[in-house]
């Protein structure tokens, strides 16, 4: 089968090593004698992977047999199919999955998971009006209909480990707690860091965290009586320090380190009041961690910026706002669908010699969008690749050598090979 994208089957490694299929299983997703639900989900899966919107220009590959047999099916399924299948899932199901697959996906990714990044993300809604709920839309500067949308993601490997999004305004200060839970269900312990910004939850909630025992940093919403006081203090209240930023430069700040009693939040939190970060006004750090320098706790939060950087890749490459839907449940699939596509691709990047840090986008464009034959022998499946520059770091990276067989390809090893 002679297919312009035979780099799709690089993933499959990864995906029969976490048994995907029994992840799915286990999930209780829908499923037919003709489309199971493990090809379902897969041939789902292999559209985020393959840079294409979920419900639109799918046609295209209607009959690209390579794509269906990475599913296990002849040829992929419909557009019709793929818009249908979402209004057939549960939250529950979202979430079994994400468990077992975050379960399976840590000890190769983030074995030493401490801290996690957390943020919203309004999915726009383009349909006529509806009961869709109202938030504010940073690209379209106002608030607009749009379904709200939960990630959280692992600080150092970057890699997307929770989605939520059949949310409401009324849910939206408890979601936090609900990650704590989510991962205290997977690893048995609570996250040590959490990193978020001032919208994501209420002073309540930051009191929960604190009474189990969870460092977090998260940023104050600067009042104006608070900005008058600042401006009141002395200059040898201020401390100075130097911070590293981006191509090895060097930041000069100032800053303010107290102690401020807050309503709702049992105890005291330090708050960090910095200049010079490039805003007119201080920025306000909160954290219940009196350990930590200023300066650390500064250049711990600023990688939180890494969250959005994923996410924004989400919006470019996964489509993950290319949604017109109003029913959440539909949206929280492709949400979920965009953590395990985000978890494909942070995988194939850490395979790759010098590829690391890449985007999705840069990793699809050099390797995975390469065309090639793939032949169906007696014992195995071979992948041959046609010429492409990039095709020595593949080599090089043996995907292929774990010997490890596909369960919805009749347990066939894969077997890459190249010019």
């Amino acid at each position: 089968m002679r297919t312009r994208v035979a780099g799709l089957f690089l993933f499959l490694p990864l995906l029969g090593r976490v048994q995907f299929d029994q992840l799915v299983s286990k999930a209780d997703y829908p499923g037919s004698k003709r489309i199971p639900a493990t090809s379902a989900l897969l041939s789902l899966l292999a559209l985020k992977l393959l840079d294409k919107e979920r419900r639109s220009p799918i046609n295209d590959f209607n009959f690209d047999e390579a794509i269906g047999l990475f599913a296990g099916l002849n040829i992929p399924p419909k557009k019709s199919y793929a818009t249908a299948y979402a209004y057939g899932t549960v939250r529950d199901q979202q979430r079994k999955l994400l468990s077992g697959w975050v379960s399976a996906l840590a000890p190769l990714l983030f074995p030493q998971a401490r801290g996690f990044a957390l943020d919203f993300h309004p999915i726009p809604f383009r349909g006529d009006p509806t009961g869709v709920e109202q938030h504010y839309l940073p690209k379209r500067g106002k608030a607009d209909k749009a379904v709200l949308s939960f990630f959280a993601q692992e600080q150092e490997s970057r890699v997307l480990c929770y989605a939520n999004a059949n949310l409401t305004r009324r849910d939206q200060a408890g979601e936090t707690m609900r990650f704590v839970e989510f991962w205290y269900a997977i690893t048995g312990s609570d996250p040590e860091w959490l990193y978020f910004d001032s919208k994501v939850t209420r002073y309540e909630e930051l009191s929960k965290l604190n009474q189990r025992g969870i460092w977090f940093i998260t940023i104050r919403r600067r009042g104006a009586a608070i900005l008058r006081r600042l401006q009141s203090l002395p200059a040898s209240q201020w401390h100075h320090a130097v911070i590293d930023t981006a191509h090895r430069r060097h930041q000069r700040i100032r800053y303010v380190d107290e102690t401020v009693k807050l309503p709702a939040y049992d105890g005291e939190l330090r708050q960090v009041a910095v200049a010079g970060l490039g805003r007119e006004q201080p920025t306000l750090f909160l954290s219940n961690n009196v350990k930590e320098s200023a300066r650390s706790l500064i250049v711990r939060y600023a990688g939180r910026n890494r969250v959005e950087d994923t996410l924004g890749s989400s919006v470019n490459f996964f489509h993950l706002d290319c949604l017109a839907s109003e029913v959440r449940l539909n949206v929280d699939l492709d949400a979920m669908l965009t953590v395990l596509a985000n978890g494909c691709y942070r995988w194939l990047a850490k395979q790759l010699h010098g590829f690391e840090t890449a985007a999705p986008k840069q990793l699809f464009r050099k390797f995975v969008e390469t065309s090639g034959v793939v032949e169906i022998e007696q014992k195995r499946i071979v992948v041959r690749f046609d010429k492409r520059s990039h095709n020595p770091i593949l080599r090089e990276a043996a995907l292929d050598q774990s010997n490890q067989k596909i369960p919805w390809l009749q347990n066939l090893p894969l077997v890459f090979q190249y010019p």
